[in-house]
């Protein structure tokens, strides 16, 4: 099952090597990674995104626990809680795909951020299956490249990551 963890940590030197080296010598897998400094100077908050049964998941979260830099874990999937990611997708815009990137665009309630000669960039945000929902719908062809965040997600109503 996909998780989305969440942990605030200590915004120092090697912190986000320390987090991701017990992911590799666990063998665990991380499916997306994001990491920003927070309203406080001295936390970053990142975002783990990782696939797992309940007991891999519990396992992450206390090996996560144990870490000196790390100061708060929460998973998210435990309640409710809002993910989004950002896309940025540039495609070609000639000929009879130039209306069909702009209405598609327009479908997914993306926008189109940059033109030029014969592409469009265009950018998407939401969740994980919309962002491959709109993938699946335009011609693949037309696909110059693509660039994803991961996912970035917090709680609902008083669910609080906060120290």
């Amino acid at each position: 099952m996909r998780h989305i963890i969440s942990l605030l940590m200590e915004n120092e030197a090697g912190a986000l090597s320390r987090v991701a080296g017990l992911f590799s010598a666990r063998g665990y897998n991380i499916e997306s990674l994001t990491v920003a400094v927070t309203e406080d100077p001295t936390l970053s908050r990142m975002t783990i995104v990782t696939t797992g049964s309940d007991d891999v998941i519990e396992q992450i979260i206390k090996q996560l626990n144990k870490l000196i830099d790390v100061v708060k874990v929460l998973d998210l999937n435990d309640g409710k809680h809002i993910e989004r990611e950002l896309m940025l997708v540039k495609v070609k815009a000639t000929g009879v795909y130039k209306d069909e990137m702009k209405r598609m665009c327009d479908i997914f309630r993306g926008r189109i951020i940059d033109v030029a000669d014969n592409s469009y960039t265009i950018e998407l945000t939401g969740s994980c299956s919309k962002l491959d929902a709109f993938i699946e719908a335009i011609d693949r062809s037309a696909i110059l490249e693509t660039v994803r965040t991961g996912a970035s997600g917090i709680g609902r109503g008083d669910r609080i990551l906060k120290v």
